[in-house]
């Protein structure tokens, strides 16, 4: 045996430390290396050097991935229509792209066949990995089972009591701060349309929501939470119902953009303005919020780069066998036009 063959092995650089070396995001690294998206010419030559510096072959991540078979993951999101969820699964796609990988789709809402039977359907096709975008806060029992004997990546929810990897963002932080944001307006009387309470998503928000009302001196438990599904028929709906309260609330904090458009589509019906009979916001951040009229002030989740990470964890753990620290991203307050003061004669 010669020095060299007793000389440790230098673990092989991914896509993540080039990413950190450049600081930039896992994204932005995929659009240098694929030539796919628009990147600033300063980030460009810091990914490029990066590259040169750490010798990280752009090709190796799909070659390992070859070697053991993996050619193929799969994706469950509950429902398409929702743009989030399509940015997110765009985010997963590129990521799988960059490495030669086919994503097979599962979309229960879009197929006769539940959950269950959809994840059957994946461990029947040999599928190397999944990440699950849950819509019902729990895991069908094939799911389990997919987890038992392969990779799982949780993105935008956790599940509790199973210790799987999970990309999610500061859900908690930033409903706290778009609810801080309509309290230091002056709202007092204000309505939560909620989500599914099983949901993390809608639990972390709740949470936040709840400590902006105490820190503005309102009691959390005096504020109308009505759970909704994340939908625009669902928003329209328990608008109506919160708004038929006396006194009406001068504001809707809306769980979701979908939901929030909702409320407003119904303020616009009954003859209210907002913001200045009632304030509306939602979180999600989607691309028309900002193209609604009033703009909607709502909190930004970075969907494409969650769906990114949740695909780059999951080839880790088929390349390495473990996943990197996976932190929360960023959750953004985006303020527009959709909150103002209440009116004072009511």
């Amino acid at each position: 045996m010669t020095q060299s063959d007793r000389r440790p092995r230098r673990r092989r650089p991914t896509m993540k430390d080039v990413a950190e070396h450049a600081q930039v995001s896992l994204s932005t690294v995929s659009y240098v290396l694929n030539d796919s998206g628009p990147v600033a010419p300063e980030r460009r030559n810091r990914v490029l050097d990066a590259v040169q510096v750490l010798e990280y072959s752009p090709n190796e991540s799909a070659r390992s991935l070859k070697r053991r078979g993996a050619a193929t993951i799969g994706m469950i999101v509950p429902d398409l229509t929702n743009q989030f969820f399509a940015m997110v699964t765009e985010g997963v796609q590129r990521a799988a792209s960059a490495r030669d990988v086919l994503v097979v789709l599962v979309v229960p809402d879009a197929s006769e066949l539940p959950e269950e039977k959809q994840a059957q359907l994946l461990r029947s096709q040999r599928i190397d990995g999944v990440i699950y975008l849950s819509g019902t806060g729990s895991m069908p029992a094939a799911i389990y089972e997919l987890a038992r004997s392969g990779p799982v990546v949780l993105v935008d929810e956790q599940i509790p009591g199973l210790d799987l990897p999970a990309v999610v963002c500061e859900a908690r932080r930033g409903a706290r701060e778009v609810s801080a944001h309509v309290m230091e307006q002056g709202h007092r009387r204000v309505a939560v349309i909620g989500g599914p309470p099983s949901l993390w998503t809608a639990q972390q928000r709740l949470a936040g929501y709840r400590e902006a009302f105490a820190g503005a001196g309102i009691d959390p438990d005096s504020v109308p939470v009505l759970p909704g599904d994340y939908r625009q028929a669902s928003g329209r709906e328990l608008a109506e119902r919160a708004l038929a309260a006396e006194p009406r609330p001068t504001a809707l904090i809306c769980m979701n953009d979908l939901m929030a458009i909702g409320a407003m589509e119904y303020c616009r019906d009954a003859g209210l303005r907002i913001p200045q009979d009632v304030s509306v916001v939602g979180f999600d951040d989607l691309p028309v919020s900002a193209l609604l009229t009033p703009r909607l002030t709502t909190v930004r989740q970075p969907a494409h780069d969650m769906g990114f990470r949740a695909a780059a964890a999951l080839f880790d753990l088929l390349e390495n066998d473990e996943s990197g620290a996976i932190g929360e991203l960023p959750a953004v307050v985006q303020v527009r036009d959709s909150v103002g003061p209440p009116r004072s004669d009511r």
